[in-house]
């Protein structure tokens, strides 16, 4: 029968299914039963029938820097996460509370900047490398700046939840959210028919919804919507094209794309069609290369003078880098009180400034304890784990961290809570974050559901996908 393995878990750390005392939590209690009927090479089985599946659709990211296997499957682990509803409403709460702050503060930053006239926020921000210029005094169609952000929330305690950074520029992985539901569904039908489980399917509808929502005014009724992507060789070209297909609008690169009469059109076989909303996953700096960098092959001449002027939508905004860097991180509590007048929901996680001489002085004297992190960094990589890290990465650290303080920030290595796994071994548990979307047109929302990574090597506190981190299904009960 399957079982779980507890022999070998981390007393610090919360889990998910089992109390101190071994004993099943309530959220658990119906699939901790099914599961111990279930022999381990049945799930083994099943969890061959889905690498399998996941390689025939070709659900893979590619890793940068390598010359060999570049493009990868996600590991995929077909043992659930489970949140109670409660639990969902106070994490899908927050998580919207957070993104409303952030699209105000972002419409104050490129206009007034009375958070900095308020002295809540220094004046430094406005020269921050993710702060565009470009955007001063630009009103964005609808004031939405952040209209896909990912939040990623890490757990503690039973009733203690961290937000642990803000992804506004171009998040991704939602597609694994989605397609591993469907896995899940197809694998194993009868749970669903068991347990109340909340739907993901419709996100890609509410998706398109929200950025017809933000259409510039002129539009028709039925504004043209298209998902604009660098091109196959990017690493998440499958979650474009993916996105694209299921809201069934056009996936177009740059080159299909020009600049006319203050407005943008895609080449079509019936001639070309203006565009009303570009969902676009580039960044920045390759979207335009009258407006940014000059050799980019990425992008479309002239857009962001027509965005500018009105003439389409960008989702997400140019600019909105400059809201989710790591170090602006450290001021969204404050965000949150100043622009909405209420407290947060989620907390941070408590964060040095290595800018600060305290802070810095404090982190270099406890490195072997802190996790260090680049305020620009993603993917798990620019970072220092100092618990799992050698002498010698310890004092490569702090030699950047000498050199350049102001590139880095640190945290308290937190006891992420685990959840049960399957492993070679058997079932076991394994750290676990999670990653909501949350939605902003005429209002801002989330899908019962999210993005759940979990770190696959026994003791790793490291979710990301590009350090051999996997997905699981979340699901989200509906009572």
């Amino acid at each position: 029968m399957a079982s779980i393995d507890y022999k070998n878990k981390l007393l610090t750390a919360f889990d998910e299914s089992v109390d101190s005392k071994k004993g099943v939590r309530q959220v658990y209690a119906p699939y901790a039963k099914w599961l111990g009927g279930k022999d381990f090479s049945q799930l083994a089985q099943k969890s061959r029938d889905a690498e399998l599946l996941f390689r025939r659709v070709g659900i893979t990211f590619a890793v940068y820097g390598e010359e060999e296997g570049a493009e990868r499957l996600i590991p995929f682990d077909v043992i659930p996460r489970i949140l109670a509803a409660s639990e969902w409403a106070k994490l899908s709460a927050g998580a919207c509370q957070r993104v409303r702050a952030l699209n105000m503060f972002l419409n104050d930053i490129y206009h007034g900047q009375d958070i900095i006239k308020a002295g809540i926020m220094p004046d430094s921000i406005l020269t921050n490398e993710m702060y565009r210029p470009e955007m001063q005094g630009v009103d964005v169609p609808g004031g939405v700046y952040a209209h896909i952000a990912g939040i990623d929330i890490v757990r503690t305690e039973a009733d203690t939840f961290y937000v642990l950074e803000d992804n506004l520029r171009t998040p991704s992985g939602v597609s694994y959210m989605l397609e591993d539901r469907r896995m899940m569904m197809r694998l194993f039908p009868e749970l669903f028919r068991q347990y109340p489980i909340s739907p993901v399917e419709h996100y890609p509808q509410l998706l398109l919804e929200n950025l017809r929502a933000v259409a510039p005014r002129g539009a028709t009724s039925n504004p043209t919507v298209v998902l604009m992507t660098p091109g196959a060789y990017n690493s998440a070209y499958f979650e474009h094209a993916f996105l694209a297909q299921q809201m069934g609008i056009e996936l177009v690169e740059g080159r299909d794309m020009f600049v006319k009469d203050n407005a943008v059109f895609m080449r079509t076989t019936e001639g070309p069609k203006k565009i009303d909303v570009i969902y676009r996953r580039i960044d920045d700096d390759f979207i335009d290369p009258l407006a940014f960098r000059q050799d980019s092959m990425l992008g479309v001449p002239g857009l962001v003078s027509v965005y500018r002027n009105g003439g389409v939508a960008l989702a997400n905004a140019i600019g909105t880098g400059v809201a989710d860097d790591k170090a602006t991180y450290t001021y969204v509590p404050e965000m949150i009180k100043f622009y909405l007048g209420e407290e947060p929901i989620l907390s941070n996680v408590p964060t040095y400034k290595l800018s600060k001489e305290d802070d810095r002085k404090y982190v270099l004297d406890h490195l072997a304890e802190l996790v260090v992190k680049e305020v620009q960094g993603s993917g798990g990589y620019g970072m220092l784990v100092g618990p799992t890290s050698s002498k010698a990465q310890i004092e490569e650290f702090r030699l950047r961290i000498i050199a350049d303080p102001d590139n880095y920030i640190a945290q308290p290595t937190l006891a992420l809570s685990t959840c049960p796994t399957m492993v070679e071994q058997g079932v076991a548990p394994r750290h676990v974050d999670l990653r909501p979307y949350v939605l902003t047109g005429k209002t801002t929302s989330v899908v019962p559901g999210a993005l759940c990574r979990v770190a696959m090597n026994e003791g790793s506190l490291v979710v990301n996908s590009s350090q051999g981190g996997g997905t699981k299904d979340t699901w989200v009960l509906q009572c």
